[in-house]
C-alpha cells in the first residue's frame, strides 16, 4: 500500500515560482480545452470545467507522476457523445463514476505494467496522433459566425489581425527562453498578446465568445439514473471504453514525460488517481477524463516538475470559475491558439520523420496506423491495440521464419536434429518441413538445447511429427527439454507420449 500512498518526496527540491507561474499558464490554457471538449459531447461548458478542476486536483495529489496535468480530453467527449444525446447527462455522470471503479481496479491489480507491451512505433504514432489532433482542433479559431449564425472561415482584417497574434504568440514562446528562462515563455506570452488586444483595442476573439465561464463550486450530485440491470447494461459498455482510452492515454503519456525528465512514474499508482479522480468527477457534476499530453507538457516544458504546478492549475480553475470569470472571459483566444499550435509542434516526434527511411517497413505501416486512427477516429485506445497488434503479428511471422535445424548422422547411424530458435503457434509449419521421416535412419534424437517450446501449438507440432514416425516404425527422443518445457508436456501427456531423453551432463537454464 506504502507504493499508492507515499505522495510527496519532501527529498525532491521544488522551484515554487517555477510551480505557480507554470500552474497559473496550464490554469489559463485548460478552459478552452475544457469547454471545447463540453461542446463536442453535447454538454454545458461548466461539465468540462469541473472535471479539469477535480481530474487535476486529484490526479496531482494522489498521480504516480508528479507534473502531468489531467483534465476533461477529446478522447473522452468522442467516447461519451452518442450516450450524451441518446439518454442525457446523467447518465454521462454515472458511466464516469463506474469508469473510476474500472480504472482503480486495473490500478490495484497492477495492471499499469502491460504498457510496457507498447512498440516504440506505436508511442510515435500516438505522440505523432495526438500532435496532429491538437494542432488540427486550433483551425477553430480562425471560423467566425457569419450572418446566417453558422461559423465560416475568417477573411480579411479578422483573419490577418488572428494570424499576427498567433504568429507573435509563437514567436514570443520560442524566443524568450533563449533570453531568460526565469519567468514561464507560455505565460508571458498570454500576458503580451493580452495587454496588446487592450491597448490597441483590436477586434478578435475572447474566451468569453465561445462560452461563459462563470460558476460555483462544483455541486455534489449523485447521478440521477434508476438501479437497474437495464441501466447496467446501457452504462456498461461506455464505462469500459471510457476506462480503456483513459488508462491508455494517461499512461502513455506518463512514458512519455518519463522520457522527457529522465525518472520514472508508477504507472499503477497513476491508474488508481486516474480512477479516483474520475469517480469524484462523476459525483460533482463533471464530465470525466484523463491525463492531458498538450497541457501536461506545456506544464514539463515551463519547468515543472513536482506535484504543486497541477494543484496550483486546478486551483486557478476553480479561482477563475468562481471569482474571475469575467476577466478570463477577456483573454484572447489568439494568444491560447498560438499555445497550443507551438505544444503540437513540441510534441510531434520529428525523429521519427527523419528516420523514415532507416525504419523497417511493417514499424512505418504501423506508426502511420496508429496516426490515421488516432486522427479520423479520436480512439486512441484502439489505435494503440491496433498498433500492438500488427506489431505482435509481424514479431510473430518474423521469429517464425528464424527456426532452423542442424543435421547429421553419427557413428550409431542415430539421426540428431539440433533445433534452434523458438517452436511457437507460428513456426511449426517450418519446424515440421525440417524433417525427412521416409529417409531417416531408425533412430532420431530431437535436440531442443537451443530451441524452446512455447505453446500448445508447438506441443502439437512435436506429437505430430513424432506420430509420423512411429507409424514408420522409427523411435524418436527428445533432448535438453528445460524443465519448463517438460511440464509443458507432462501437462499434455494426453496429447504426446514420446521418450525424453535425460542428458546428465548437460542441465537447461529455467527462467524464473
Amino acid at each position: 500500500m506504502k507504493k499508492f500512498f507515499n505522495l510527496f518526496d519532501f527529498r525532491q527540491k521544488v522551484n515554487y515560482t517555477t510551480e505557480v507561474l507554470s500552474g497559473l499558464t496550464v490554469a489559463l490554457a485548460l478552459v478552452p480545452e475544457a469547454v471545447a471538449f463540453a461542446f463536442v459531447a453535447g454538454l454545458h461548458p461548466l461539465t468540462g470545467l469541473y472535471a479539469a478542476f477535480s481530474m487535476g486536483l486529484i490526479t496531482s495529489i494522489f498521480g504516480g507522476r508528479p507534473g502531468m496535468i489531467s483534465g476533461a480530453t477529446g478522447a473522452i467527449a468522442i467516447v461519451i457523445v452518442a450516450l450524451a444525446k441518446s439518454h442525457g447527462v446523467e447518465y454521462v455522470f454515472a458511466t464516469v463514476v463506474l469508469a473510476g471503479f474500472i480504472q482503480m481496479l486495473a490500478g490495484f491489480l497492477r495492471l499499469g505494467k502491460f504498457i510496457r507491451l507498447v512498440p516504440q512505433p506505436v508511442m510515435f504514432g500516438f505522440v505523432n496522433g495526438l500532435a496532429i489532433v491538437i494542432f488540427m482542433a486550433q483551425l477553430g479559431s480562425f471560423k467566425s459566425m457569419n450572418m446566417d449564425g453558422v461559423l465560416d472561415w475568417m477573411t480579411g482584417t479578422p483573419l490577418y489581425t488572428m494570424l499576427g497574434l498567433v504568429f507573435l504568440t509563437m514567436v514570443i514562446i520560442w524566443g524568450l527562453p533563449k533570453i531568460t528562462k526565469a519567468f514561464p515563455s507560455s505565460l508571458a506570452a498570454i500576458i503580451i498578446i493580452f495587454g496588446l488586444v487592450k491597448v490597441f483595442n483590436l477586434d478578435t476573439t475572447s474566451v468569453g465568445d465561445i462560452a461563459q465561464i462563470g460558476g460555483g463550486f462544483p455541486p455534489f450530485h449523485i447521478p440521477a439514473v434508476p438501479l437497474t440491470l437495464e441501466t447496467i447494461s446501457i452504462i456498461i459498455p461506455y464505462a469500459s471504453i471510457v476506462a480503456a482510452v483513459g488508462l491508455v492515454e494517461s499512461l502513455l503519456t506518463l512514458n512519455l514525460i518519463d522520457e522527457i525528465t529522465e525518472t520514472r512514474g508508477s504507472g499503477n499508482k497513476e491508474a488508481v488517481a486516474q480512477g479516483l479522480a474520475n469517480l469524484v468527477t462523476g459525483f460533482f457534476s463533471g464530465m470525466g477524463g484523463c491525463a492531458m499530453i498538450g497541457q501536461s507538457l506545456i506544464n514539463i516544458i515551463n519547468g515543472a516538475r513536482a506535484r504543486f504546478s497541477g494543484i496550483i492549475a486546478s486551483v486557478m480553475l476553480l479561482v477563475f470559475i468562481v471569482f474571475g470569470s469575467s476577466l478570463i472571459e477577456q483573454v484572447p483566444i489568439a494568444a491560447l491558439t498560438g499555445l497550443m499550435i507551438m505544444v503540437a509542434i513540441g510534441t510531434f516526434e520529428w525523429v521519427s520523420v527523419r528516420a523514415l527511411n532507416k525504419m523497417p517497413k511493417h514499424d512505418i505501416l504501423v506508426m502511420i496506423t496508429v496516426i490515421l486512427i488516432t486522427i479520423f477516429l479520436h480512439n486512441l485506445a484502439l489505435a494503440v491495440l491496433i498498433g500492438v497488434v500488427i506489431s505482435a503479428l509481424v514479431f510473430a511471422w518474423e521469429s517464425a521464419k528464424r527456426i532452423r535445424a542442424r543435421k547429421y548422422i553419427d557413428e550409431n547411424n542415430v539421426k540428431h536434429y539440433e533445433i534452434y530458435g523458438p517452436l511457437f503457434f507460428a513456426s511449426t509449419t517450418v519446424f515440421a518441413q525440417k524433417f525427412d521421416v521416409m529417409n531417416d535412419p531408425e533412430e532420431v534424437i530431437i535436440d531442443f538445447a537451443e530451441s524452446k517450446i512455447v505453446d500448445m501449438s508447438a506441443i502439437e507440432a512435436v506429437n505430430k511429427i513424432t506420430e509420423r514416425y512411429l507409424k514408420v516404425g522409427k523411435k524418436v527422443h527428445l533432448r535438453h527439454l528445460s524443465a519448463d518445457c517438460r511440464n509443458l508436456l507432462a501437462n499434455a501427456d494426453k496429447l504426446i507420449d514420446v521418450n525424453i531423453m535425460e542428458d546428465p551432463t548437460y542441465k537447461v537454464a529455467v527462467d524464473r
